[in-house]
């Protein structure tokens, strides 16, 4: 396996850490979709994961697969190591 740089596993590890915001919150809104405070911080979490994603992208390349995530020029969806390899 290709080690990656160090910034390369903490962008992926914060996107990690925020992506079970996001669940955890989808979870508790499915039976409290009232909650004001609740839906506020999901929607500033969902913030954050695009500003991330997109931080990361720029860095390392895609991050998703199948239209989620912008190609640089040329496509460079054949460059290793992808993000759910490491």
């Amino acid at each position: 396996m290709t080690q990656m740089p160090k910034e390369y596993y903490e962008l992926l590890e914060e996107l990690q850490e925020v992506d079970f915001v996001i669940c955890d919150l989808t979870l508790y809104l499915d039976t409290h979709p009232d909650d004001y405070d609740a839906v506020e911080q999901y929607n500033q979490f969902i913030k954050k994961r695009k500003s991330l994603k997109k931080q990361f992208e720029k860095q390392f390349g895609p991050l998703t697969n199948f239209g989620y995530s912008y190609s640089n020029y040329p496509w460079d969806w054949k460059d290793a190591p992808w993000p759910w390899q490491v």
